[in-house]
């Protein structure tokens, strides 16, 4: 999904969520969830985008109406040796979608 189809669901109220997915090495993107299924944010040459920072993020969404945002953290204790086995679920901290600086 690109910027424009974004901005277009957006305003039909078809985008449940905006998830900013915080990745290793300072990186972040951006996915959109509709329908109960995750869309992540592309370039003009499809390839997904790569944020900078919660305020890049926010720079480029200043079109879009106001949705449920969350910046995502997997937790790397997860990889831990000796804690229980099993699927746990990422950090998702709820943030506005307009800078409050």
């Amino acid at each position: 999904m690109n910027l424009h189809d974004l901005s277009t669901h957006a305003l039909a109220g078809r985008i449940d969520s905006l998830d900013l997915i915080s990745l290793e090495g300072g990186i972040y993107v951006l996915e959109a969830q509709m329908d109960g299924r995750p869309h992540s944010l592309v370039d003009e040459q499809g390839r997904v985008c790569h944020l900078r920072s919660v305020e890049h993020a926010r720079d480029l969404l200043q079109e879009v109406p106001l949705l449920p945002f969350h910046l995502v953290h997997q937790s790397p204790y997860d990889e831990m040796c000796g804690l229980a086995e099993g699927r746990r679920e990422p950090l998702r901290v709820p943030i506005g979608m307009r800078s409050h600086w």
